[in-house]
């Protein structure tokens, strides 16, 4: 999604053109509305010896998240291109740690959307147990806001 919508975003989680960034890759999944993507952590993002940090795995759900809602509004509102949509809320629990030498797993699909806001569900899993979910609220922005067509 990243790459097809947004070339030129810099967002330190999912900016395919920050190349110091996370740079997380998003794609649909087997679900409507659903977005998968896979993280591969490295040494540098750990919060101790093995276990990833967890500003990292907020990044990660945050930056999933927001994709999947600016899809799902895409989609609602039949747009040719996702509206450009910033965090309004998120939480995160963090349910065990998540391991630092392993490929990630996020999920996430969309609970409530109304016109120009999405509440979001994610999951973050490694090796098949989730260690993290998130809730989030996500909104689209009008001209004026700063991150208007930043994509």
């Amino acid at each position: 999604m990243q790459e097809r919508y947004a070339p030129a975003n810099r967002c330190f989680g999912c900016g395919v053109a920050n190349d110091q960034g996370l740079r997380l890759r998003s794609f649909p999944g087997t679900a409507l509305d659903e977005l998968v993507a896979h993280f591969r952590p490295e040494a540098h993002h750990q919060a101790f010896d093995g276990v990833l940090n967890g500003g990292i795995i907020g990044a990660l759900l945050d930056c999933h998240s927001n994709w999947t809602a600016a899809c799902a509004l895409m989609r609602a509102g039949q747009l040719p291109a996702p509206p450009c949509t910033v965090t309004a809320e998120f939480h995160v629990k963090l349910k065990r740690p998540t391991p630092l030498l392993t490929t990630l797993d996020l999920r996430a699909w969309p609970g409530e959307i109304s016109d120009h806001r999405a509440t979001i569900e994610a999951t973050l899993s490694a090796d098949g147990v989730v260690t993290a979910t998130c809730r989030g609220v996500f909104v689209a922005v009008k001209e004026g806001h700063p991150a208007f067509h930043r994509w």
